[in-house]
């Protein structure tokens, strides 16, 4: 009897390769026994960005599977200047190196009109931008690099790798 429950312990106390994955489109959780891979190619992103004195960004970059091609930028910045305004900017590059050149920077907004992000008592923002990419053709690859500035100076304040992303 002692032999069957220290079988029982020892196997509820070792590491499961179950995992659970929430799709984001459901919101639905489930158990796989592998964490998902990322899309091939990049349909979604999370970009990074960073700057001084451990200002930092994140742009949640998704395109929803449909006919539409809208792509929504959930932004959240933190460690910025308390109450104050800045711009989400980002440039694109069709030849496709991983490097990002262009510097022909569009502010991002509410589809073609351009929205600010305002941060709180404590430097910290969010906003929920989005993108219509109906006129460029599904499959079409570009690199893409990201940055934060501020609105009222125009000085860039937070910078993004290079990233490549491909439109459903």
């Amino acid at each position: 009897m002692f032999a069957a429950i220290l079988g029982l312990v020892i196997t509820s106390c070792q590491k499961s390769d179950v995992t659970e994955f929430v799709d984001p489109a459901t919101s639905a959780a489930t158990l796989t026994d592998k964490a998902p891979t990322p899309a091939t190619p990049n349909f979604n992103l999370e970009v990074i960005l960073r700057g001084d004195n451990g200002a930092f960004g994140l742009v949640k970059f998704r395109q929803a599977n449909d006919a539409a091609k809208i792509v929504t930028l959930d932004v959240s910045v933190r460690n910025l200047s308390p109450d104050h305004e800045y711009k989400l900017q980002r440039a694109v590059d069709t030849n496709l190196d991983g490097n990002c050149t262009s510097t022909t920077w569009l502010t991002l907004g509410k589809g073609l009109v351009p929205q600010s992000i305002f941060t709180d008592d404590t430097g910290s923002g969010k906003e929920s931008l989005f993108r219509n990419l109906s006129s460029a053709a599904s499959g079409t690859t570009f690199d893409i690099h990201f940055q934060v500035i501020d609105a009222v100076t125009d000085v860039v304040v937070l910078t993004s790798d290079c990233y490549q992303f491909t439109v459903r």
